[in-house]
């Protein structure tokens, strides 16, 4: 009964008109830093850990513009699941570096889209998967009603989702064997068989191997995105990645990568989840980040 009642409000959430649910997300926004709540917590700890030059009130600041965002995002991506293509389509404003995304098509090696966890993801996919075939990884929510909505919106837009398990990534390398698409979320802490450390942001940080991997064994061509909110809708980035992140070294592959994705950081800080404990592992004998 929990579940549907959820679902429920979700799906009226997704009828509210875009400003009218960012207007809700800000209001919401204002309250998680009123409260003090944990996502406002974590997200200060995050950023005086990466940004130890900042001023207190500078993070507060910048924390207090997250959350405003995090919130949007939350009253925003039920819409984006209910409409697809058709609604979102004539919400991108802007696509910047779009170029990029053409040559590595034209190229046909396969093209890793590694999209960070900033501004509106969903919005990427559902774009990217009208321009060319593409399969991903698909780690279903708990919820079974929510799954299948999610589930039902990504494959309308012409996705092909696959379970993040062996079968997956070995459907994953075909994929891009044949010179499709995917999308990967780079910033999450792994499994510690399936990351390393490598360096993001002067911080020593458990990071995900599977672009690396994926990389070395089809050949493929990776390209840092990001769909930043902006006022109306959404603007698409696309940034190269360093060459390095093609080494043969995992190390040097994964400090590339952790630097791809502070490149797309740079373009909107406050759009970064900074609420998430991305360093709650941490190398041998380095204390605890978070409470």
């Amino acid at each position: 009964m929990r579940n549907k009642l959820i679902l429920c409000i979700l799906k009226r959430i997704s009828w509210l008109p875009l400003p009218v649910a960012r207007v809700v997300g800000k209001a919401l926004g204002a309250l998680i830093v009123i409260l003090n709540l944990q996502p406002f917590r974590t997200a200060k700890i995050n950023l005086a850990l990466c940004y130890p030059e900042m001023s207190k009130q500078d993070i507060k600041q910048l924390s207090a513009k997250r959350m405003s965002h995090l919130a949007q995002a939350l009253f925003e991506t039920p819409k984006v699941w209910r409409a697809g293509n058709a609604g979102v389509g004539d919400k991108i404003l802007a696509i910047k570096g779009l170029e990029l995304f053409e040559t590595s098509l034209l190229e046909g090696l396969g093209t890793i889209l590694v999209i960070p966890h900033q501004g509106n993801w969903e919005v990427i996919g559902l774009w990217a998967s009208q321009q060319a075939a593409m399969t991903s990884l698909y780690d279903p929510p708990r919820m079974v009603e929510l799954e299948m909505w999610i589930k039902t919106s990504r494959e309308q837009a012409g996705a092909t989702l696959v379970p993040t398990n062996l079968r997956g990534v070995a459907a994953l390398i075909k994929a891009l064997q044949r010179g499709e698409i995917t999308g990967i979320l780079p910033d999450q802490q792994p499994p510690p068989n399936s990351g390393d450390f490598a360096p993001f942001l002067g911080i020593q940080t458990q990071t995900m191997t599977l672009i690396h991997k994926l990389l070395q064994r089809t050949g493929s061509r990776a390209l840092m995105c990001t769909a930043l909110r902006v006022r109306g809708g959404w603007e698409i980035h696309f940034l190269p990645v360093a060459r390095q992140i093609y080494s043969d070294d995992q190390q040097t592959s994964l400090a590339a990568l952790n630097q791809g994705v502070e490149s797309i950081i740079a373009l909107a800080p406050e759009q970064y989840q900074w609420e998430y404990k991305r360093f709650r592992a941490r190398p041998d004998g380095e204390p605890p980040v978070y409470p």
